[in-house]
Formats: C-alpha cells, structure tokens, sequence
C-alpha cells in the first residue's frame, strides 16, 4: 500500500520544531499542518526551522563497521512493503530507499510519513533520495532547513538515521537537474551545510551514474555544445562534449560538503542497445566500478576510476545506490535465475569485498516496471523467485553484510 499523509507526522514537527528552535516569529503550528498553504516545503508561516542545538537520543555511527557493508533495498512502495520483503527474502535489509520531490511538499511529507514508520517498525536506516524535478533554481535554504528539520524530527521520534541522495546521476541527460554542473554544486552544498547543521543523525551521500556512456547525448537534459554549461564540462579543452570529458570531476561538490560517495551500477546487458537477456561476463562489475571498457557502448574509452579517486582519494565510504540486472521476462534467452544470478554473484563476491573494501552499502533495485528505453516490463526484483533471492543471499560471504535482524 503507498503510504498516506498521517496528521500525527504534523503534530510530531511541530512539538519537534517548537522545543529545538532557536528563534520563534509567532505562535507556532499556525494552522495545524507543517505545509499547509506552502507548497514549496518551506515551514508555514509562524514556525521555525531552526535545526536543534543537541540531540536527546546518541547520534548513531553513518557508516557500518571496518570489513561490514549494509545491505539496502529500493523498492516500489506503491505496491511493495518491508514487511512482503522480509518474508520474500528470509532476512531484513538494514538501508531502505524513499525518492522525494524536493523541495518538500504535503504529498511528499506523507510518503516520507508512511517510510520513516516502516522503517522504524525494523530498526532500520533511511535512504532518501531528492529528486529537484523543478529544477536546481527551486533548491533553497529555507527548504533545505526544512528538510532538516524533518529529518532532525524522524531521528528524535522514530529513531530513524537517514543517508541523504541529493539529485543523483546529475552526470546523466535524463533528468532535470542533469548536466548542470555548477548549479548543482551550489545547490548539493546549501543541502549539505543545512543537513550538517540540523539533522545531525543524517549524512550527504554525492551519487553519479557509472560514467562509462557518458556523455549520455539524446537525453531530453543534456549539455548542448555552446551552452553555458558545456563550457564547465569540457573538460578535455577540444571545444566539445564527448566521451573523453570527464564524467565525474565537475559534479563534485568538496570533501566538507559530501559524506558518503556512490554511484549507480547496472548490468543492462553486454551490449548498448539493451533488452536481450544476457549474461554478465566476468569482471564487469569491477571493470564498471574502476572505469574500465566493456564493450556495452561504441568507441568505448576508460573512464576514471571512480573507486579510486572518490572513495579511496577523498577518504569516503562508499555505496553502490543501486544495483540489479536487466530481466525481460517476456525475453527469450537465458533464465532469470542464470541473468539474475551471474550479476548478483559478482557484486556480492569475496572479490567485491576484498578489492573494495570501503563500500559499505549495496542497495538492490526491487522493482518490475515499464522501462521506455526497452520498451518493455523488466523486472529487476532479487525476490521475484523467492527461492532465488533467499538462495542468492545465502551464498553471500559470511560475516560481510549487515541487515536490520542483527
């Protein structure tokens, strides 16, 4: 069931914002709800949205053990819940992942509502993604001191610790907030600084698409040559966008303002067009992880190493935002169990763990929809074959991955 509005997160804030707040204009809660007549998801009139100076509950450890990683789950809450995961699958993931328009408005704060108690009932974390679909001028200090505020509030109520994905895959063509390298520092930096100051159990994850493809041209979004943007992207200095700028370098918004670097990494299949099931060949994962060409583009050329520079050379650990491999299962060609179990086996392998040992969240994409790029229904679900998934995951290397049971 998607989750509802519920008053009772309303009242929670409210009482939340009016004992934390260092400052009040009026009388506050004016008008019972803490978005009614503000649609931006700025506070309403009257309230403040001051972060907390201290917090009553011990701030939590955002980052799993040395040698631990997270394992996380990004389902379809329309039709999806921890609990049909947890009987799915065996076990109880430990990160769970909501996206959110952003800034905030009331249909935003009922999903995040009916997320945060989910995600409480299991001791969980929260991955919430941001998504600006209005844009990164929309992206404000007073929202994101909201958004803070709303965060502090999930954390001293329902005790959920949230990683917080502002604007990801910002290095692809297909979203808004896509290819604008320096409005996106700017507005990934204001997030940053509000969260760090107000949200004290919530931490800045800084996640792009795997770079290989890039520049990813035919995206409704994308960074046309003379374009003011295009300038900041060429990084390479030959007077174009192409596949030797790099991919990553202009998105990145400093080591104060990032927690947590990621990236999404998908097995869509050996080769560019996708929708053929197929099996991954050994080491692609790796090779997508590094930047190395695996023949899934034309004229493919390395990219940089993410791993290397963003999580080893900037001191970060490290998630893989979301993962899975391409399943037509209307497709002919191998079966779900050789597609989903080829790729599954190389994120979850003793190499994985060994060669990248700060990654410390693998998050699965547990979704079945209608993919435009294919054109078709792909399901992506680990827990489609429940039998699969729950053998998948016991084959995973003991002692490497944390769930919400332990």
């Amino acid at each position: 069931m998607a989750p509802r509005y519920r008053p009772a997160l309303a009242a929670v804030l409210l009482l939340f914002l009016a004992a934390c707040a260092a400052t009040t204009a009026g009388p506050s809660g004016a008008g019972g709800s803490p978005v009614a007549g503000s649609p931006s998801g700025a506070p309403p009139a009257g309230s403040s949205a001051a972060a907390p100076s201290a917090s009553a509950r011990p701030i939590p450890s955002l980052v799993p053990p040395d040698g631990r990683a997270w394992l996380g789950m990004n389902l379809d809450w329309g039709t999806d819940t921890i609990a049909a995961v947890t009987d799915r699958l065996g076990t109880t993931p430990e990160v769970w992942v909501q996206f959110v328009r952003f800034p905030l408005d009331e249909t935003g704060l009922g999903h995040l509502d009916g997320f945060f108690a989910q995600v409480a009932a299991v001791g969980g974390t929260g991955l919430v993604t941001l998504e600006p679909h209005d844009g990164l001028d929309a992206v404000t200090e007073e929202a994101a001191a909201w958004l803070a505020a709303v965060l502090a509030a999930a954390w001293e109520e329902r005790g959920v610790p949230t990683l917080v994905r502002f604007a990801h895959e910002m290095n692809g063509s297909w979203y808004p907030w896509g290819q604008q390298p320096e409005a996106y520092v700017a507005a990934f930096r204001l997030v940053a600084e509000a969260i760090h100051a107000g949200a004290p159990a919530s931490a800045m994850v800084w996640a792009p698409n795997d770079g290989a493809g890039y520049p990813f041209t035919g995206g409704a979004f994308g960074a046309a040559d003379g374009s003011p943007d295009a300038a900041a992207l060429d990084t390479d200095g030959d007077g174009t966008l192409g596949r030797t700028d790099d991919p990553y370098a202009p998105y990145w918004p400093g080591d104060d303002a990032v927690d947590w670097v990621g990236t999404s990494s998908y097995f869509w299949g050996a080769a560019y067009p996708w929708g053929e099931n197929e099996i991954a060949s050994e080491g692609r994962f790796a090779a997508q992880l590094t930047g190395q060409p695996t023949g899934a583009h034309d004229d493919e050329v390395a990219v940089p190493d993410f791993y290397a520079i963003y999580a080893e050379g900037h001191d970060k650990p490290m998630a893989i935002t979301e993962t899975a491999a391409l399943y037509d299962p209307s497709g002919a060609g191998p079966t779900e169990a050789e597609v989903k179990t080829a790729w599954f086996t190389q994120v979850f392998s003793e190499a994985t763990r060994t060669s990248f040992p700060r990654i410390g969240l693998v998050s699965w994409f547990e979704w079945r929809k209608e993919e435009p790029e294919v054109g078709t229904v792909i399901d992506w679900r680990l827990g489609a074959d429940p039998e699969l998934g729950r053998a998948l995951l016991d084959g995973v290397p003991d002692g490497w991955l944390l769930t919400a049971d332990e």
